[in-house]
């Protein structure tokens, strides 16, 4: 950080400087040429020192606004959490209508079961916690409990990147792969989506629309038609084309419809045969609002397929946010994004540290 001595010592060496430099020369030749490689050197000397004080300066500038930029992002993730949150919060308001430094521990586990996080979790969360308790003490538990949810590497991503987007009818699937496609755009990355899903009427034209909206290009067939096909001309497609991120529908496909179960199945091994490894990534979508119901849902596709990740959506229309402690708990998955809304902006990468600050916020001082 800049010192108000060490400029001040400098602006006295300037004067000084400037001073000498008035000193008029000498009428003996043989005197001048010293003088004057003096006054040069003197010269070189203020401009490094005003150089120094104006770089100086210019860090002092930059650093409270790079630290007030990393503020304001933090605080507009914190918003998006508490946006997704508020309906879960106004409930847990209900019970805790007054802010508190310390809240009594019977008081916290009825908290967290209205939230919808299953019972055995509340108890490994609230294990050995004093009768009153802090918000950092909370805070602390609640944070560990997506610890075993392993870290995804998203740098050095494959070309192209392929993601196989799972889920129920319903879950908001379509949505939440136009937002994708919209995220990577955004990041100055090439996308194409492939309409694999070809059982449900309309999926195809909904994909479609969203495609020509954000401005991707799309590979399609008729309804009922093959969706295998269409996630290997979409792979080949992406191959052939260079492009970065691939992203492929899949019908909604309940775990008690079998058929369907080996379509997705047969799916990914199609993938495979277009580019070896392929998909890079099986993303299971739940919707927020069906809480701890859709643990069993999520179980059964991760048996039948090795679910990479989680996105949950509808999060704001629901006050079932604890259950995201469940989900990845119980799953050890971890949730990548989280969905709130229509918009193609609705959506952000999951924070632990923030979802569980804005949850706190609304009963803690």
């Amino acid at each position: 950080m800049f010192s108000f001595f060490k400029k001040k010592k400098k602006e006295e060496a300037k004067e000084e400087v400037l001073e000498e430099k008035e000193l008029p020369l000498s009428e003996d030749d043989s005197l001048k040429e010293p003088i004057k490689e003096e006054l040069e050197e003197k010269q070189d000397t203020e401009k490094e020192i005003i150089s120094e004080i104006k770089e100086e300066e210019k860090v002092e500038l930059e650093e409270p606004i790079k630290e007030t930029k990393e503020v304001e992002v933090k605080e507009q993730k914190k918003s998006f959490f508490a946006r997704a949150l508020e309906k879960t919060i106004g409930n847990l308001s209900s019970i805790v209508p007054k802010k508190a430094e310390k809240i009594e521990f019977d008081i916290i586990e009825e908290l967290l079961i209205e939230s919808d996080m299953e019972y055995e979790i509340v108890e490994k969360a609230m294990d050995g916690l004093p009768d009153m308790i802090t918000r950092a003490q909370l805070r602390h538990r609640l944070v560990m409990l997506f610890e075993h949810s392993p870290e995804v590497d998203m740098s050095n991503l494959p070309k192209p990147f392929v993601q196989l987007i799972i889920g129920v009818n319903g879950a908001g699937k379509t949505t939440t792969i136009a937002k994708l496609a919209a995220k990577y755009k955004s990041e100055n990355k090439s996308v194409i989506l492939g309409a694999g899903d070809t059982f449900r009427a309309a999926a195809i034209e909904q994909l479609s629309i969203w495609a020509n909206k954000i401005d991707v290009p799309i590979i399609k067939t008729k309804q009922g038609h093959d969706p295998s096909a269409v996630a290997y001309d979409t792979i080949s497609s992406a191959i052939a084309k260079n492009i970065d991120h691939c992203i492929i529908d899949t019908a909604g496909r309940l775990q008690t419809q079998t058929n369907l179960n080996k379509e997705l199945q047969k799916i990914v091994k199609v993938c495979n045969k277009a580019k070896e490894g392929a998909p890079d990534q099986k993303l299971l979508i739940l919707d927020g609002t069906q809480g701890n119901t859709a643990i069993a849902q999520a179980k059964a596709f991760h048996e039948m397929v090795d679910i990479d990740g989680i996105i949950v959506t509808k999060l704001d229309g629901t006050s079932k946010g604890g259950a995201l402690f469940s989900v990845s708990n119980q799953l050890e998955l971890p949730i990548l994004f989280v969905g709130i809304g229509e918009k193609k902006e609705d959506l952000i990468p999951f924070s632990p540290d923030n979802f569980v600050d804005s949850l706190l916020d609304g009963i803690y001082l």
